[in-house]
């Protein structure tokens, strides 16, 4: 009785939700959902008799299966096989069905009488191996497109087609010469392989067999026809998903050679090497655009680029001779030089002068090329303010704090509300900090510490709880000179002089809170010069030796910074950040320690 209930109650709910769908489709639907064949079946059957739908079928048949004996499930394929007679998929299942039942050669001669009765049309035989494909029959789907290439006799490529396959019988030799016979074919294709092929091949593996069979191929295909350029394109597309960026750059400049010798492959090659710190391959690519001369498209692109791929090389990898320095200093040299004395030079000028000041250690020659390049005809006013901040830095370096702290107080008036102005105005705090006058610093970071500027908000907070933990008895006041004054040092590169006054500071006050802030000082002297092993020590010991002390996350954070930015060691990088994320969830860091280790992990 209640049963009788729930199924009228049912059928009133299922009739007005919606008009389209039929009351037995409905129950067939909740009975086959319910997982209860018998009472679905019967319910699909009508279904199936007045709207014999995929979705339908698929349903029937399961239950079917279930229930029925091999005669009906046959019947039913059967009938689905009249009703749709050009869908291959229903002739593979009833193939499938004669298996599942042990009939294995009346299996085989369906799928052979469907290659049999192929038409020479290439939309029919695609299907077909499709069909055969994704039932997981891959020899019948090979010899659909045998039989295919003969009926079509090469009017249509079934190369992509034969090319799947292979590579589903693991044949992968074969499957890279259907690629690449493609392109002998259309030219054109070249794009669609490229799609195409990291689905089939591994480009990731140190010793991946697909990815050196790919590489030989194409290798032996440049040579057999270098005047087929897309094999060249290919070739070269190839070495850059490997990051073999030096390799690529010797085949661009045999394609360029062959094309017009216009430079644009080369120039390809070092944007990307450059893009992924191959900083030598890139300037060999753009130096060999320079040389072709200013007469071809790429020259002035080549040379800037030039020019800022030393100029990043020499500021992140900091692994550098003096020679090369002064190499480098030449090239900026030449180039402003054609330049002229005007704004638009000054973006290189400023990096020239970074080099000469902070690792040519040539701050007089910087501070000469600044102070010209102040009297140049106005440019923007941005433009100019950038190279009086650098100019003060300059003179930070060269010991006039006061004349470095004058045009700071200018930048910063003219630009009150702007980035560079919050800028000038914290290297004028650090001015006054260095000279010992701790409340006057402290008043200008309190402001700086609202700054719109994450970074600059940032670094001001950092001075401004140094000084507020470090200030209070005349000791700590003694201290806190000294080391600000060290600091100074430090900013001026005179590293043995600030280590000396660091070490006194700890021989004195053994026990002061300054410890961890002297460590991270030494570390971030370190890595200005490049010596990346012992700035890692020395964090590494305030991540050990003050765990609960402010600098932690700090040395975390800046660990996984070398690694990542510096030595490229991404696994290191991003374990450095997730231990700052679980360690101290609070940090300021956090917020870019996990977007750059969900970066790393998509790299990894």
């Amino acid at each position: 009785m209640r049963s009788n209930l729930f199924l009228h109650i049912l059928i009133l709910l299922v009739s007005s939700s919606s008009f389209s769908q039929s009351t037995d489709e409905k129950l067939a639907n909740y009975y086959y959902n319910e997982g209860d064949c018998e009472k679905a079946l019967p319910y699909l059957e009508k279904v199936y008799d007045k709207e014999p739908s995929k979705f339908i079928f698929s349903r029937y048949l399961d239950c079917t299966r279930n229930i029925k004996d091999e005669k009906d499930v046959i019947n039913l394929i059967e009938n689905q096989i009249r009703i749709n007679p050009s869908n291959y998929e229903y002739h593979i299942m009833l193939g499938d069905a004669y298996e599942a039942y042990g009939n294995s050669k009346k299996a085989e001669k369906t799928y052979e009488e469907l290659i049999e009765n192929l038409s020479p049309s290439s939309r029919d035989i695609i299907n077909l191996q499709k069909a055969f494909s994704q039932a997981g029959k891959h020899q019948f789907a090979l010899q659909t497109l045998e039989k295919g290439r003969s009926l079509l006799k090469n009017n249509y490529p079934l190369n992509a087609q034969f090319a799947e396959v292979y590579g589903a019988l693991g044949e992968t030799e074969l499957m890279i010469n259907e690629y690449l016979e493609l392109l002998d074919y259309n030219p054109n294709m070249i794009n669609t392989l490229q799609m195409l092929m990291p689905r089939m091949i591994d480009f990731e593996s140190e010793d991946s067999e697909s990815y050196e069979m790919l590489k030989n191929s194409l290798i032996r295909k440049t040579q057999k026809h270098p005047n087929k350029h897309a094999y060249s394109e290919m070739l070269i597309w190839t070495l850059v998903q490997r990051k073999e960026f030096f390799s690529a750059l010797i085949q661009a400049k045999a394609l360029d050679k062959r094309l017009n010798n216009d430079g644009r492959e080369v120039f390809k090659i070092g944007k990307l090497a450059g893009q992924n710190k191959d900083y030598e391959t890139a300037r060999k690519a753009f130096k060999h655009v320079v040389e072709l001369g200013p007469d071809h498209p790429f020259y002035y692109a080549s040379e800037e680029a030039l020019l800022n791929t030393r100029y990043t090389e020499i500021t992140t990898k900091r692994n550098y001779t003096s020679e090369q320095i002064d190499e480098t200093i030449n090239e900026y040299k030449k180039t402003i030089d054609r330049i002229g004395r005007n704004g638009k030079a000054l973006p290189i000028i400023r990096e020239m002068a970074y080099i000469q000041a902070f690792y040519g250690n040539k701050p007089e020659d910087a501070k000469a090329v600044l102070e010209d390049a102040l009297t140049f005809p106005r440019y923007t006013d941005i433009s100019n303010a950038k190279v009086k901040t650098l100019l003060a830095d300059v003179l930070v370096v060269l010991g006039d704090i006061w004349e470095a702290s004058l045009l700071y107080m200018q930048v910063e008036k003219d630009f009150k509300f702007e980035p560079i102005g919050y800028e000038a105005k914290f290297k004028n705090a650090r001015i006054f900090y260095y000279d010992g006058d701790f409340k006057w610093a402290q008043s200008q970071l309190d402001i700086l510490k609202q700054s719109t500027t994450k970074l600059i908000a940032n670094d001001a907070m950092n001075l401004s709880i140094l000084i507020t933990d470090n200030l209070g008895l005349d000791s700590n006041f003694t201290a806190m000179g000294q080391f600000a004054k060290a600091d100074l040092l430090l900013e001026q590169h005179k590293y043995g002089e600030a280590f000396q006054k660091y070490d006194s500071i700890l021989k004195t006050y053994p026990f002061h809170g300054l410890a961890d802030e002297i460590l991270m000082r030494k570390s971030k002297a370190f890595q200005f010069k490049g010596d990346w092993n012992k700035a890692i020590e020395l964090l590494l010991k305030i991540t050990e030796d003050h765990a609960n002390d402010i600098l932690a996350d700090d040395a975390l954070f800046q660990l996984g910074n070398i690694y990542e930015n510096h030595l490229f060691e991404y696994d290191k990088a991003s374990e450095y950040y997730f231990q700052l994320m679980k360690n101290y969830p609070g940090s300021l860091f956090v917020t870019e320690a996990r977007k750059r280790y969900r970066n790393l992990k998509e790299i990894l």
